[in-house]
């Protein structure tokens, strides 16, 4: 499997996951970490491992602005540097845990693995269609590698043969369905899919009886796995909204090279939670992991996949990966 990118913004976390006065323990592409916000309100990533022993700092304790080893009782703070040593006044100098910039927008914690001087908060993907916050934001580890779960974004006409059942699809998007690939100036990958003069999903029949609607499903991709989808359904000859426009964060950061991290909103309430999870993990999961496995170590483009016109935006996007991994070697 190919290397990570380095140079990018990665989430790490919700701000809302992180305790007040705590932290929050995360492996974070193979590596642990610590996420904290300091008194004067900064967010804090420093690496979850002490230099002296490479215990955990996990399995110490917050003191104020700072983090005591449990194992031996150094002291780090904020910046990384040792605060406290218990065992003379000396701080030795290279007593110091890496830390990384931390950027805290549209309610999630932004990292950057790479160059610290690169990490331009601007160029964080544009999610503020959540700030308003009547979604609820979840998290979920999936037991798969985070470019295939990108994939599957990416290709949304799974859904009429993966999610039948909790989506109710009707064949429309192969018989009505057109598809645009295009990119904008944000560096951003779009897959559209535009289906006018449909027949309703079975969840809109309810609303609408049998009158064709024009339906959308946009996904958006910024490197190196954050996704956005825009969905809406309108009565055709009205244009009136069979249910307000919806846009969802699917946002992915890799746990390891088999596991990712999986950020996302859905509707308040323990039922829309268990839907979500359902369609995460009852279909999409078990469906990508058997592709994993079928694939092994074995590189995506050596295995020589059939390349089919749905599968566009997915290819533009890895290869946007293959140019970026080219840069930073």
């Amino acid at each position: 499997m190919a290397a990570y990118i380095r140079n990018a913004w990665y989430m790490a976390a919700w701000a809302a996951e992180v305790p007040k006065d705590g932290f929050l323990a995360r492996t974070l592409l193979d590596e642990p970490w610590l996420i904290l916000q300091s008194g004067d309100g900064a967010w804090v990533m420093m690496a979850d491992r002490c230099p002296h022993r490479f215990v955990p700092l996990s399995r110490g304790r917050r003191v104020g602005d700072s983090m005591a080893c449990g194992y031996h009782g150094l002291t780090y703070g904020m910046d990384g540097a040792c605060v406290f040593n218990p065992f003379g006044k000396t701080l030795p100098p290279e007593a110091r845990v890496a830390t990384r910039p931390l950027v805290e927008r549209h309610g999630g914690l932004w990292f950057w693995p790479g160059d610290a001087e690169r990490a331009d908060p601007a160029t964080i993907p544009d999610f503020s269609f959540i700030d308003d916050g009547k979604d609820a934001r979840d998290h979920l580890l999936m037991d798969v590698n985070y470019e295939l779960i990108a994939d599957n974004l990416l290709d949304l006409s799974h859904a009429e043969f993966l999610h039948t059942e909790t989506f109710g699809v009707n064949g429309a998007l192969f018989e009505f369905g057109e598809q645009t690939v295009e990119s904008d100036d944000s560096g951003a990958v779009w897959n559209k899919w535009d289906m006018n003069g449909s027949r309703p999903p079975e969840w809109a029949v309810p609303m609408v009886g049998d009158a064709r609607v024009d339906q959308w499903l946009h996904m958006r991709w910024h490197a190196p796995a954050s996704l956005a989808l825009m969905i809406g359904v309108v009565q055709s000859e009205t244009r009136a909204p069979v249910v307000p426009p919806m846009a969802n964060p699917h946002i992915l950061t890799p746990k390891s090279l088999r596991e990712t991290h999986y950020f996302f909103t859905c509707d308040h309430g323990e039922e829309a939670a268990q839907m979500a999870r359902r369609v995460f993990l009852e279909e999409d999961e078990p469906m990508i992991r058997a592709q994993q496995e079928a694939m092994g170590d074995q590189d995506f483009w050596a295995l020589r996949p059939v390349i089919m016109p749905s599968d566009a935006a997915a290819i533009r996007a890895r290869r946007r990966l293959i140019q970026m991994r080219r840069e930073e070697a």
